[in-house]
């Protein structure tokens, strides 16, 4: 797939743009492969075969279009070897890691596809009748991130097309290239100009964000990104969902079993090198179990194998990228010029490649940059605290609310904490774990509207209500 000529998918046609760029592997830093970049001409075109092929696609009964996102899921499932190859080649995660990433975006759109469009009549008297029904907004921008290329591109896939919009699909510029593939394995599957697929560098995102042709912005990002396009949306009055980041906290109770919890607990914040939104980016550990739990997950890190995601036994794939890999190694840095203790890591790799070797900070302040900063990485505090309540207004200290998570024995508890915790998602005993039928969204800086279940397809539908006068009777 080294040699494969990748291309833009737009009308239903293979596009290989009148310009490149090159895409790294982030785990040797050279770049193996071009990609289309996407020239305001072609984004054009895209965005007019999409309106074009609007009118069809609104009009084909919705089990056709059920069956054509099980279609899609099959794709994925029948080439998820070839594809999962190329996405650790450009993403840098382990092959395991990248078949959840394909399979899961199999996932999403065959559970999409099962949700229903609601009807709803709210009125039905002797002298009235009023419904509202849910029709498609229009030709929806999809902006993916590079941390999961597959499945985030599936949240917004699976319910949108369901609803009947037609789709510009756009990845990262660093993760373009397992998206353009999938776009040239789907050719001929829907309608042509039903989903176009394009690829371009930075310029790309803020030329489709703001596009006149474009009815609404399904984004994943970090929050100053999506500042950006939500100003650029705003000037045509788009409509967006906006999934941002996160700096989510987790409260360790004292009631768990350390040795049950520890591993868990290390999986949640350093899945996936830490390039998750949802990922535990503040560990706060309550007193009496802080010394043997921080012993316990420093112990475990000893053990896991940072790496090549293409090696057999690799756990931890690299950064996925130059800009992000510095940022990291930046608050890194901060925190050894302010002194902090580092109970494991905290040296720069001396491998090729975007490498940070797992980093645990020892009750850093709560000040300091690493707690208040969404680190995006392999990097972690570990937090002390003594009183409930203290340790809940330090987790809700933030301009973020994606997620959190609460450790214990004591469910009942546990459940009154999630109640109190400004996050959109919290998870009891458990972390990360989503569903395409139950609302996925952010809290204050973290995002606007949900992705997931009922309320995520709505996301991508225009309510219209009529109200019907009923001629009087004698």
């Amino acid at each position: 797939m080294t040699e494969h000529s990748f291309t833009m998918t737009i009308n239903g046609q293979a596009v290989a743009g009148s310009e490149t760029f090159g895409v790294e592997n982030p785990a040797t830093g050279t770049v193996f492969a071009q990609a289309p970049d996407c020239t305001k001409d072609e984004l054009d075109s895209a965005v007019a075969a999409a309106r074009a092929a609007l009118p069809a696609w609104k009009a084909t009964p919705i089990e056709k279009r059920r069956e054509l996102l099980n279609a899609m899921a099959g794709i994925l499932m029948q080439n998820l070897p070839e594809l999962s190859r190329l996405l650790t080649r450009e993403q840098g995660k382990p092959h395991s890691d990248a078949e959840g990433d394909v399979g899961g975006g199999a996932f999403w759109l065959m559970e999409s596809s099962r949700h229903d469009i609601p009807v709803h009549v709210s009125e039905d008297s002797s002298e009235r009748h009023a419904i509202t029904r849910y029709g498609p907004i229009g030709v929806v921008a999809a902006i993916v991130p590079w941390n999961f290329p597959i499945i985030l591109a599936a949240f917004k896939l699976g319910p949108a097309l369901l609803a009947g919009n037609t789709i510009v699909l756009k990845p990262a510029p660093t993760t373009p290239l397992t998206t353009l593939r999938i776009g040239e394995l789907l050719r001929g599957v829907l309608p042509d100009g039903v989903l176009n697929v394009i690829s371009g560098s930075d310029r790309l995102g803020p030329w489709l964000s703001a596009h006149e042709g474009v009815d609404k912005v399904s984004f994943t990002g970090s929050t100053q990104t999506g500042r950006k396009v939500m100003e650029n949306a705003a000037h045509s009055l788009k409509r967006v969902t906006l999934e941002l980041g996160g700096n989510d906290p987790a409260i360790v109770m004292p009631d768990v079993d350390v040795k049950k919890v520890a591993e868990d607990l290390f999986w949640a914040a350093f899945r996936n090198a830490g390039q998750i939104c949802i990922a535990t980016k503040r560990m706060y550990i309550h007193k009496d179990v802080y010394e043997p739990l921080k012993a316990a997950i420093v112990e475990y890190a000893g053990t896991v194998k940072i790496g090549d995601g293409a090696e057999q036994g690799t756990q931890i794939g690299p950064i996925q990228n130059s800009a992000q890999y510095r940022r990291v190694l930046e608050l890194i840095q901060d925190a050894r010029d302010n002194g902090y203790k580092f109970l494991i890591g905290g040296e720069p790799s001396d491998q090729p490649g975007y490498f940070v070797p797992i980093t645990i900070l020892d009750n850093p302040p709560e000040s300091a940059r690493i707690v208040q900063e969404e680190q995006f990485g392999p990097v972690l505090p570990l937090l002390r605290f003594d009183d409930l309540e203290e340790v809940i207004g330090r987790a809700n200290d933030s301009e973020y609310g994606l997620g959190a998570s609460i450790w214990s024995s004591d469910i009942d508890r546990a459940q009154e904490i999630a109640t109190r915790l400004q996050a959109g998602t919290v998870w009891i005993n458990e972390s990360q774990h989503l569903s395409p039928h139950a609302a996925f969204g952010g809290f204050k800086q973290s995002g606007i509207g949900v992705e997931g279940g009922p309320d995520g397809v709505l996301e991508f539908c225009q309510a219209q209500t009529v109200f019907t006068r009923k001629p009087a009777t004698v």
